[in-house]
């Protein structure tokens, strides 16, 4: 079933490994900031903003300055910690009471209330919404109702697992024990909504309406969403400047450019062509700091050619072919390290990273790729097409230089080409639409600081963000012990796993961990990125 269970053992192991990392800049005031505003760079979401339908970067940033949820996960140690909860109480792991604090309120005027969340769960949840993000609420008593999964028909509008108690209070039953149940509940898709969110959909849809410290002012698709701090905003991590700007930008050089000329104030993408003059162009005014991301190869296993007898060995024989440390070094200038496994040095050990797990199907072998491509079968077709969107993230350059390397591995230099696609909300679509013919890059920035986070919504069969489709029993079945397990060494292990079964039959080539990159105007001060690289806008002080 997918998504249905999710990680059910302690978060806190990650949270050394987390304030190991932390990202400097200053901790945010409680009072009111500057009436500053400051423009910074920004590409258009793939969908509407809608908390249960967004699962990509530029959407999430939108999200994380108009909403609070129950939990926020602290912008230095990625710790879940209490929002809008006043507290969750369980006896069992299993059924949960949740109170929820008084007096917070949507930007509009309505009252927060436990329906402003049931509801919204609701919604999420339900099938004939299409959230994208409904795998959430999967392991929420009821789901399989509202969310049938092998093709019937839904049988109800309300999951029956929650329940309103009165205005400040709701329960929660799962399908099974959860303890680290609360630890998820800072995730975007577990927001509230107010109801103007189902009265005016279409009205909401295009002036989203929240309860966090921004508020959108107005937004123009291809060009520019404006969001102001909304002074009446009841949080202690009140916004420290008047407002944000998000400017779109189709290329991240030409944003670099703007910094660099006063007519943008913020990048958090630095550009890779950048890399080697950035420090001499911005001295203390730019940080890299590791972040919980890592890029790889996805392929689309819905076409036959990647998904029959010997395909895994194409795979295995082209990961090896990829020179990881040269293209870290030379493209990103070492801000990016090779991949090891699949998950994120930011967990540490403890949360489940291995550095040694991927072994030589991650070290560059151009004898051995040649030879396993060739027991293989060969390329599908002759080459292989990696599709990338060509508007952000410099994809272009690292594209080419993997493309180089296969070529030279495999003495073909026609072997690999770089399919450019010309933005990224394009280049989602053909994902979702199933249109892919070959590989195509793929990045993940967890959602929360949990190994299960970088495993299962990406190789679980059917789950949300597995956008190959690849489906192996062998792993649903470890990342199902795995959540059932309660002893947090127990669970990583089972998920190190299933992890090598992702390893075994190569489901996506990892590349590299990135690094959350900024650079910023003269402008600007107390300037972080939070451990999901994302700046931490509310913080962020305008002179």
């Amino acid at each position: 079933m997918r998504g249905a269970t999710h990680a059910k053992w302690a978060a806190c192991t990650v949270a050394v490994a987390l304030a190991a990392t932390a990202c400097g800049g200053g901790g945010g005031g409680n009072g009111g900031g500057g009436s500053g505003v400051l423009s910074s760079s920004w590409g258009d979401p793939q969908n509407p903003l809608e908390p249960a339908n967004t699962n990509e970067v530029q959407g999430g940033k939108v999200l994380d300055m108009i909403f609070r949820g129950l939990k926020r996960y602290n912008p230095k140690t990625g710790a879940a910690e209490d929002m809008l909860a006043q507290s969750i109480d369980t006896s069992d792991s299993q059924n949960f009471k949740i109170t929820i604090k008084k007096g917070w309120k949507f930007s509009n005027g309505e009252p927060v209330t436990a329906a402003s969340f049931v509801n919204a769960w609701n919604y999420g949840a339900s099938l004939k919404n299409n959230q994208k993000n409904a795998y959430f609420f999967g392991y929420i008593d009821g789901y399989d109702k509202v969310h049938p999964e092998d093709g019937g028909k839904q049988s109800a509008d309300t999951l029956s697992g929650l329940k309103v108690v009165d205005d400040t209070t709701f329960t929660v039953k799962l399908t099974q024990k959860f303890s680290t149940f609360p630890d998820t509940l800072g995730y975007a898709a577990f927001a509230p909504l107010p109801k103007a969110f189902y009265d005016d959909h279409a009205g909401w849809i295009g002036k989203p309406v929240g309860n966090g410290p921004y508020q959108v002012q107005s937004y123009a698709k291809g060009s520019q969403m404006s969001l102001r701090a909304w002074d009446g905003y009841p949080g202690s991590d009140k916004a420290q400047n008047g407002g944000v700007d998000l400017k779109v930008y189709t290329d991240n050089n030409t944003a670099y450019t703007d910094l660099m000329a006063g007519n943008l104030d913020l990048v958090d993408d630095v550009p890779a062509a950048q890399l080697k003059n950035v420090k001499s162009d911005l001295g203390d005014r730019y940080l890299n700091t590791p972040a919980g991301i890592i890029q790889t190869l996805a392929f689309p296993y819905y076409d036959k050619n990647w998904n029959k007898s010997g395909s895994d060995k194409v795979r295995q024989g082209l990961s090896m072919a990829i020179n990881r440390k040269q293209i870290t070094d030379t493209i990103f200038q070492k801000t990016r390290t090779p991949a090891t496994d699949w998950t994120s040095p930011v967990l540490g050990k403890e949360g489940g990273f291995d550095q040694s797990l991927c072994g030589a199907a991650c070290s560059y072998d151009p004898g051995q790729a040649k030879k396993l491509v060739q027991q293989g079968g060969g390329l599908p077709g002759g080459q292989v097409k990696i599709s990338y969107n060509a508007d952000t993230g410099s994809h272009k350059e690292w594209v080419d230089a993997v493309c180089n390397s296969i070529n030279n591995a495999l003495g073909n230099d026609k072997a690999c080409v770089g399919n450019p696609i010309g933005t990224f909300a394009d280049f989602r679509n053909q994902i979702t639409q199933k249109k892919m013919t070959g590989p195509f890059r793929a990045g993940w920035q967890m959602d929360y600081p949990l190994i299960q986070n970088f495993l299962q919504p990406l190789y679980y069969t059917n789950a949300s963000s597995n956008d190959g489709k690849w489906s192996n029993k062998d792993f649903d079945k470890l990342v199902d012990q795995a959540n059932r397990e309660t002893d947090t060494a127990k669970a990583v292990g089972l998920f190190q796993d299933a992890e090598k079964v992702v390893r075994d039959n190569m489901a996506a080539i990892p590349l590299w961990y990135q690094n959350g990159s900024a650079g910023w105007s003269n402008r600007l001060s107390n300037v972080a990125l939070n451990p999901f690289s994302v700046p931490v806008y509310n913080e962020i002080k305008v002179s």
